[in-house]
Formats: C-alpha cells, structure tokens, sequence
C-alpha cells in the first residue's frame, strides 16, 4: 500500500499546477484578504479531494488544463466549507492550526469563507462545462444539506443507523463523488464510467467520514480537535449508535437518556465514549467499513489502467488505516 505522500509524488506536477491555480485565483486587490488567504495556505492539507479529480482524469483519459479548474474548484468548495463550519462550531484550532475566526473573527471568517465559494464557482464557468458548473452548485447544496441533517437528527434525536449513513453521504459521500465525476466531465469519459467510478467515490467517501468519526472517540493530538467534540455538539455518530442500537443490558436506558440530553458534561461525555468503546461500537465501525472497502475493490477491477486503479486501491486503504 502506498502512503498518501508516494501518491502525491506521482502526481506532484498536477498538484503543482493546481496550488499554482488556487493560489492566483485567491489573489485579491484587498490586503486583508491577501493576508488571510496567504496564511491560510500554508497548511494546504491532505487534498484528497483534488487529488481525486486528478485520478479519476488519468482513470478515464488524460489531464487537462479542466481537470485542474476542476480540481481547483472542488477544493475552494471544501475549504469554505471548513471555513464556515469553523464559525458555527466556534472552532479556534484545526489540526494544530489557528482558525481563521480563532485568529481574526466570524464576520471576517464567514465573508472569507464567501470569497472561497465564489472564486470556486469561478473556476468551474471557466472550464465551460456545463456538467462540471452543475457538479459544484449542487455540491454546495448536498454540503448544506448534509449539516442540517447533522442538525436534525441531533436536535430531534434521530437515532439510526440509515439515517446516520444518509448524512455522511451527503455531507462527506457527495464531495468525493463530485470529484471523480468532474474528472471523467473533464476528459470526456463515458457516462457508464463515470458512474462506475463515483460509485467506488461514494464508498470511499462513506469510510472517510466514519474514519473520522472514530477518531472522536480517542485522545490524538494529531486530529486537532479534543475527544468527544462530536458528542459535545449533540451528534451521535456510527460506534455509539450502534450500541445504543444493538445493546440489551439495563445499561442502555440510562446510556440513550443521557445521549438525548441537550447538553453533557465532560463526565458524561467520557461515559458514553466508554460505553461505546466496551460494547463493541469501534470495532462494528471498522466491520462497517470493511464491508463498504468490499463493494468497492471489485469496481476497480473494471478499469484497464490499474496503474491508476491500484492507486485508487490505495487512496481507500489510506482512508481505512489512516492515523489522522
């Protein structure tokens, strides 16, 4: 299995090319925002994303100056996605980083954050695609709608797994779909194909998010975020649905009553972390995604360049094992 850096060498001209974009696509005539913005990309990220649109372009044909807009796009997209999430969370530090609004404010993080989805619809007129336009404005709309559902179901105690897999499709599954078929859009791939592929990008991209999701039950420094976030914000995500699903000892009641409380105190907070943790929810968690990694292998196999496929193997194996 490669690591994630070998994958980013071998296609480190691409990458290249696609910061170089970002880069002269968030140049402004206001300093602040140059400021800001040069700041900000200091700590570019894993870009698994682009990265994904690039893959899907070498997949499908060849990479082209559209594929890069594309990529380009996909990235702002998320980045103001963060950007904005940060703000309603009233997050201070990502990944050992200070936030925008933990530097400056949330009236400037959110305007911000409003510059990155512009210059993203931006790039995508300029790949003249209508299909590459679409991808991006209904990934926004997806996004938005996967937090409110987010929203929902901790509000409203919606406490199921399809429901829970529901969420994590649109708000994690959709963005890692969009970037293969943007890719495929952009070379000129088949329709049969580019289903295909965002297929093998909507598992991946359901196993990115539990993965992140297990995350929160364990103390790392390297995520940036402290233990049990998930569950301080009211979201009860797949190991701790689980057993709140599946468990029949008296200790459930008392477990569900206190996830349902609108708000929980650190103690709380590390008793149903341990709850989850002693009653088997991480390791359903990691069952589940093997099962996703199941559906997805076979997909690859109906790609002739395996040269890119086995990268693409790769990129889910990363995801499943990744550290942080």
């Amino acid at each position: 299995m490669s690591t994630l850096t070998e994958i980013q060498q071998l296609i480190a001209p691409e990458l290249q090319a696609l910061n170089e974009l970002i880069a002269g696509t968030l140049d402004s005539p206001n300093e602040l925002m140059n400021r800001i913005v040069d700041n900000y990309l200091r700590t570019k990220g894993k870009q698994i994303r682009p990265i994904l649109v690039i893959l899907s372009a070498k997949l499908l044909g060849e990479v082209n100056e559209n594929v890069i807009r594309a990529a380009a796009a996909v990235e702002l997209l998320h980045n103001a996605s963060l950007i904005h999430d940060d703000v309603v969370d009233e997050t201070k530090m990502r990944r050992n980083t200070p936030t925008i609004n933990g530097i400056w404010d949330n009236h400037i993080a959110v305007l911000v954050g409003d510059f990155f989805v512009s210059s993203s619809l931006q790039l995508a007129m300029k790949t003249g695609d209508i299909r590459i336009i679409d991808a991006i404005a209904r990934l926004g709309r997806l996004l938005s709608i996967g937090e409110l559902d987010q929203i929902y179901c901790a509000r409203f105690h919606t406490l199921t797994e399809p429901a829970y897999m529901q969420t994590i499709e649109r708000k994690t599954a959709s963005l890692f779909m969009a970037c293969v078929e943007m890719g495929g859009y952009a070379v000129g791939a088949s329709d049969a194909d580019i289903r295909d592929i965002s297929e093998f990008a909507r598992l991946l991209g359901l196993c990115f998010q539990i993965k992140d999701d297990i995350f929160d039950y364990f103390e790392d420094k390297n995520i940036g975020k402290p233990t049990g976030n998930d569950l301080r914000e009211g979201k009860i995500t797949l190991p701790l649905l689980h057993v709140l699903e599946t468990d029949a000892s008296p200790l459930r009641d008392e477990m569900l009553s206190l996830s349902r409380q609108e708000e929980l105190s650190a103690d709380e907070i590390n008793r149903l972390i341990s709850y989850a943790r002693e009653n088997g929810g991480i390791d359903y968690a990691y069952d589940k995604m093997a099962s996703l990694r199941a559906q997805a292998a076979p997909i690859l196999d109906r790609f002739d360049n395996k040269t890119v496929t086995s990268r693409l193997s790769d990129i889910l194996d990363y995801t499943i094992h990744r550290q942080a």
